[in-house]
C-alpha cells in the first residue's frame, strides 16, 4: 500500500520534497500524501480503487496529451491514424470535424478536442504578450478612500473620483486591493484576500447614502449593515423593476441566481455553508429549491447589488480611462476563495476540499502558513479546460485594463496544508495556465503582473518573462547580502516587472525606517523581543545603506520620500506603482500578516478625503519625478 501511495502521490504532482527559503529539505510524508490525494477526491479505499486512479493519471493509458498549447491559426499534428475521425468544438459554438493527424488553425481561445474516446483541450493563446509603455501608476485602498470626518467605507464613486485626479497628474493607472464578494453577515469576514466568491463584486463598495461610523479606523459590523439597508431602501424605491436590471439577469443567467441564493440562505443560516443544515449545502437539493421560492425577494435583491456594483464598478474604470489613465484600473485576483463561501457552494467541483492554500516555513511563520483558502483542484481544471480559471480571469479582466495575479508561485506548484498533516507542494500544470491567462488578457487588451515573490519555483520567472507576464521587484527586497546590506540598482531590475517600494503585506516607506512592523510584531508577542532587537539594529543597516543608493538619485534628502520616489523612478521596469500609504507619510502599513484581530488590517482610513489628496502637493511632487525620469 505504502508504493502504491507514493506511486500515486508522484502521478498527481505532489512534490516528494522541497527546500525552504532557508535551504532546509522537507521530505513529504505519507499522512500528508494520503491527506492531499484525498482532497483532490482520489479513492484510496483499496488497492483496486488505487489502481484505477493511478491507470487514470499514467500518461502511457493515453493516446492523446490533456492539452496542447498553440498560437491562434496555427494547425497541429496528433499522434492519429489518417482515417481517425475528431471532432472539434469551439469555444464560440461551432464545430469542426475532420480525420487523421492534421487539424485546422483555430482562433483565440479554449477548443475541445474528441478522438478515440479521448479529450485534448486545445489551448489557443497568443506566445507573448505585449510589454506596456514605460509609466506609473497609484496604489490605493479602497475601503480607505474617506477621512475620519466623511466615515464609512470607501465606494467605487470614491475610486472614480481619485482615478480623475491620479490621471491629472500624468498616472497610467490607479490600483486597488481585490473587490471580489466578500461575507455581508459577518463583521469579521472583510479580508479583500479571503473572498466568499471572486467571480462576483463586493457589495459594499456601492455608493449609498446612509449613515457612517467616524474615527481613524473601518468600523466594518456598523458600516456594512447600514450600507446594505441604504441601498435595500434603494431597491424597493426604484430599482428591483429597471429595464437594465432585467436585461442584466437575462444576460448572467443561472450562475447570478445561485450567488444571490446563497446570499439570501446566509441571511437566515450564516455566512459560511458548513453551518448551515445539510440539505441546503447542497445547492441541487430539493429543499434548497423549496428555500429559493421562498426567498424570492431576496434572492432578486442580491442579484441587483451584484448588478449595481457591477455598473459602479465599470463606471469607475470608464472613468479613469477617459481621465487619461492609459491602463486604466489596476484589479486584484486574491489567491484562492474561502473553502466556505458563495463560490464553492456553486461550484463544488473545482476545489480541493480537506486541504488549504498557505506558504511553508519562512521569516515570517516558522511553522509555516495556512491562508485558510480552497485551492483549484488540478484534476477539475484538466476536465474542464481550465474553464473555472478562464472564466474567474474574465470577470477581472471586464472592468480593468491590468490585472494582478496574487501569488502567481501557485500557477507552478501551489502549498497545500491538508487537515492533521504536514503541508506539501503539488504541482499544477503551468504552461497550460499561464495560456489561458494569455488568451484572456489578450481578449481584454489588458498588461498581467504576476506576484512573484517569496520561495520561487526554478524556471518561474523565466516563464513569465516569456509569456509577457510582469513579475514585482519591491525596493525593500532588492538587496544584496545580508550581513552587510547593499541595494542592487533598480537600473538593473528586469524591464518585464512592475517596480514599487514595497507592498500592502509590507512596510510603508516611513514604517520600514522605524522598523514599525518588527516592533508591531514584537508588541504582540509575534516575535522574541531578542530577535526584535537584532531585526532593528539590522533595519539601521538596511537604512543607511539604500540611502546610500538614494543619495545618487536626487539631490533632496536620501532619507526623504523624494529621494525614494526618484530611485523609484528609474528603475528598469516598464511600469512602477507609486503607494499612497507613502505620498501620505503614512507609518502603518494596511495589513501585518500572521495576524487577525492584533492589528487593523485593512481598517485603516486615509488622512485625506480623495479631492484633497489630488491637490496635495506631496503627490504633484512623485508625479513631477517620475515625469522627469520618462515615466
Amino acid at each position: 500500500m505504502a508504493d502504491r501511495l507514493r506511486a500515486l502521490a508522484d502521478a498527481y504532482g505532489i512534490l516528494p520534497a522541497f527546500k525552504d527559503v532557508t535551504g532546509v529539505r522537507r521530505e513529504t510524508g505519507d499522512a500528508s500524501r494520503r491527506a492531499l490525494l484525498a482532497a483532490m477526491g482520489i479513492d484510496l479505499s483499496d488497492p483496486a480503487a488505487m489502481d484505477a486512479a493511478l491507470s487514470e493519471a499514467d500518461p502511457a493509458q493515453r493516446r492523446l496529451p490533456r492539452w496542447q498549447v498553440l498560437r491562434p491559426g496555427q494547425g497541429a499534428d496528433l499522434p492519429l491514424g489518417e482515417d481517425t475521425p475528431w471532432h472539434i468544438l469551439r469555444e464560440d459554438g461551432r464545430c469542426h470535424e475532420g480525420r487523421g493527424p492534421a487539424l485546422p488553425g483555430l482562433p483565440l481561445g479554449r477548443h475541445r478536442l474528441t478522438a478515440i474516446g479521448e479529450t485534448c483541450w486545445l489551448l489557443c493563446a497568443p506566445p507573448r504578450l505585449p510589454l506596456p509603455p514605460r509609466c506609473w501608476g497609484l496604489i490605493a485602498p479602497l475601503a480607505g478612500l474617506r477621512t475620519a470626518a466623511q466615515g464609512g467605507i470607501g465606494d467605487y464613486g470614491d475610486l472614480a473620483r481619485l482615478a480623475t485626479g491620479a490621471a491629472q497628474h500624468g498616472a497610467a493607472f490607479l490600483g486597488i486591493n481585490p473587490v471580489h464578494a466578500g461575507f455581508l453577515t459577518d463583521p469579521g469576514g472583510f479580508s479583500p484576500y479571503t473572498p466568499s466568491h471572486r467571480r462576483r463584486l463586493s457589495a459594499i463598495h456601492i455608493p449609498a447614502e446612509h449613515t457612517r461610523s467616524r474615527g481613524a479606523l473601518i468600523d466594518y459590523a456598523a458600516d456594512i449593515p447600514a450600507r446594505i439597508a441604504a441601498l435595500e431602501t434603494e431597491f424597493h424605491r426604484e430599482g428591483a423593476q429597471a429595464a437594465a436590471f432585467n436585461a442584466y439577469l437575462a444576460a448572467e443567467g443561472a450562475h447570478l441566481q445561485t450567488f444571490a441564493l446563497h446570499q439570501a440562505l446566509s441571511e437566515r443560516h450564516g455566512p459560511y455553508w458548513h453551518h448551515w443544515p445539510e440539505a441546503l449545502q447542497d445547492p441541487e437539493s430539493a429543499e434548497t429549491a423549496q428555500a429559493a421560492t421562498e426567498l424570492a425577494d431576496r434572492v432578486r435583491f442580491h442579484a441587483w447589488l451584484q448588478w449595481r456594483a457591477d455598473a459602479e464598478l465599470g463606471r469607475a474604470a470608464r472613468t479613469a480611462v477617459q481621465a487619461g489613465m492609459g491602463l486604466g484600473l489596476y484589479l486584484d485576483l486574491a489567491v484562492g476563495t474561502h473553502p466556505h463561501g458563495a463560490e464553492t457552494w456553486e461550484d463544488r467541483t473545482s476545489f480541493a476540499f480537506g486541504a488549504s492554500l498557505g506558504a511553508p516555513p519562512d521569516a515570517f511563520a516558522k511553522d509555516g502558513q495556512n491562508w485558510n483558502l480552497a485551492p483549484f483542484n488540478p484534476r477539475a481544471l484538466l476536465a474542464t479546460g481550465f474553464a473555472p480559471l478562464a472564466e474567474t480571469l474574465r470577470r477581472q479582466l471586464r472592468h480593468c485594463g491590468m490585472l494582478r495575479i496574487d501569488h502567481i508561485l501557485g500557477f507552478d506548484r501551489a502549498y497545500w496544508v491538508p487537515e492533521g498533516a504536514p503541508g506539501a507542494y503539488v504541482q499544477m500544470p503551468r504552461d497550460a495556465m499561464l495560456a489561458v491567462v494569455r488568451i484572456e488578457a489578450a481578449r481584454a487588451g489588458a498588461v498581467i503582473v504576476g506576484e512573484d515573490l517569496g520561495n520561487i519555483p526554478d524556471g518561474l520567472q523565466k516563464a513569465l518573462a516569456a509569456s509577457g507576464i510582469l513579475g514585482c521587484r519591491l525596493t525593500i527586497f532588492e538587496q544584496i547580502g545580508r550581513k552587510t546590506p547593499r541595494f542592487r540598482s533598480p537600473r538593473r531590475w528586469p524591464p518585464a516587472t512592475l517596480g514599487s517600494f514595497s507592498s500592502h503585506d509590507l512596510p510603508t516607506w516611513e514604517g520600514w525606517r522605524k522598523g514599525a512592523e518588527i516592533t508591531a510584531r514584537t508588541d504582540r508577542g509575534l516575535m522574541d523581543p531578542k530577535v526584535g532587537a537584532a531585526a532593528l539594529a539590522h533595519r539601521k543597516a538596511e537604512t543607511a545603506a539604500l540611502d546610500r543608493v538614494t543619495a545618487k538619485a536626487s539631490d533632496t534628502d536620501p532619507a526623504s520620500q523624494d529621494a525614494m520616489h526618484a530611485h523609484l523612478a528609474q528603475a528598469a521596469s516598464r511600469v512602477v506603482a507609486v503607494q499612497i500609504e507613502n505620498i501620505l507619510d503614512m507609518q502603518d502599513q494596511p495589513n501585518l500578516p500572521g495576524t487577525v484581530g492584533e492589528y487593523p488590517n485593512w481598517r485603516q482610513r486615509l488622512p485625506l478625503d480623495t479631492d484633497a489628496i489630488a491637490r496635495d502637493p506631496r503627490l504633484d511632487r512623485a508625479a513631477r519625478i517620475m515625469k522627469d525620469n520618462g515615466r
